[in-house]
Parts: C-alpha cells; sequence; structure tokens
C-alpha cells in the first residue's frame, strides 16, 4: 500500500475512533485528512473490516452494537447533522417528530420530517425514512433553534390540541437563557402559537 494511503488510513481512522459510536458521517467530514480517493479508499477498506457502516450514499456511521438489539440505528439527529455537512444545508426538525423531540408525544414516527433550504429528498435508513421539505425562507428564519422546533411542534399539534399539560411540557424546555432568543423568534411564528409561547418566555412581574 502507498506510503500516502497508510497515512489517511491512520488519520481517517483516529477521526472515527475520536468520536463516540453512534456518529454519522460523511466523506465531507475528512476532507483535510487526505485526497479524495485516498479518503475514499480509506472507507471502503473499514467498511470491508465491518467497523464503519454505510447507510447511504455518501453516508456512513460508526455503529453501536447493543448485546440484544445488535446494531443499532443512528438517531434521526445524528443523521441530519451528517447531512448538514454533506449537502452545505439547513434542517428543521417538523411535524410528528418535532413533537416528539419535545416530549409532547413518545412515538418516534418510522417517516421523520425535516424542513430544508436545500433540495427536497428522501433518505431511507433501515426502516426508517428520513423527508426532507423545501420550505419557505419564513419557516427557516428559526431553522437549528429551539425556537423552531417549539414552533413546528404546535403546528403539528393545531391550535386546539394545546392544553395546560402540553404548555407545561413546553415550559419544562424553555431555559432562562432561552428566553430572549425564543422572546425575539416569535416573530416569526403564526400569532397563535406567538400568543401561547410569549407567556411561557416572559417571566411575570
Amino acid at each position: 500500500m502507498p506510503k500516502h494511503s497508510t497515512s489517511t488510513d491512520s488519520k481517517v481512522l483516529d477521526r472515527i475512533r475520536g468520536h463516540r459510536r453512534g456518529w454519522v458521517f460523511t466523506p465531507a467530514h475528512l476532507t483535510d485528512l487526505g485526497s479524495r480517493n485516498a479518503v475514499a479508499s480509506a472507507l471502503k477498506r473499514f467498511k470491508a473490516d465491518g467497523m464503519i457502516r454505510q447507510l447511504a450514499r455518501g453516508l456512513y456511521d460508526y455503529p453501536v452494537h447493543d448485546p440484544v438489539l445488535g446494531t443499532v440505528t443512528p438517531s434521526a439527529d445524528a443523521i441530519a447533522r451528517a447531512l448538514v455537512v454533506r449537502d452545505a444545508i439547513r434542517l428543521q426538525p417538523s411535524g410528528a417528530y418535532a413533537a416528539n423531540v419535545l416530549g409532547l408525544s413518545e412515538q418516534v414516527p418510522s417517516r421523520i420530517v425535516f424542513l430544508t433550504d436545500g433540495p427536497a429528498r428522501k433518505v431511507k435508513i433501515g426502516k426508517r425514512e428520513i423527508l426532507l421539505l423545501h420550505t419557505t425562507p419564513r419557516n427557516m428564519a428559526t431553522a437549528g433553534r429551539k425556537s423552531g422546533t417549539l414552533i413546528q411542534a404546535l403546528r403539528h399539534l393545531g391550535q386546539k390540541q394545546v392544553d395546560d399539560k402540553v404548555l407545561a411540557t413546553l415550559r419544562r424546555h424553555i431555559t432562562a437563557p432561552d428566553r430572549p432568543a425564543i422572546l425575539k423568534d416569535l416573530r416569526h411564528a403564526p400569532a397563535w402559537i406567538a400568543d401561547l409561547l410569549r407567556p411561557l418566555v416572559v417571566p411575570p412581574p
């Protein structure tokens, strides 16, 4: 094996092992470690050895092995973070997944929806389907922030489904440091959502 390839293999291996199992990554996470071909060759060898797993085209993970469950499917959040790097896009949890992230629903949907400012696409990982939906700049104005997930979760529930239990759950997710940013972002929310969230972020006098 050429010396430069061996060096790239070692660097790629060190980076992968430097992350905890469950890390989802793409060749874009490794571009500083060697040429495109050298990185691709290293990934091919590590995949053949069973150290890493290819989830989809250009998408890999350093898998978690559970003694009972076997090889564990990576979290949607880990996959989303990798896609952000690979495709240079922004993502915002939406729909039932946003509600699940905030504890408003205990069931993780098999079809997970993210809003994006990039192209619409589907990514299938095992039995899980991740759907990226291209959306408006207004919906992406709060992408990647807690306010964005709060707004999208409430959009999914609908105004009539929001009761004291839902508000109490949301309140537990809002810390004092979160409040100024969420309050500022309420201008991007529908009026009814802004009216529900404002009392949760403005402390009583």
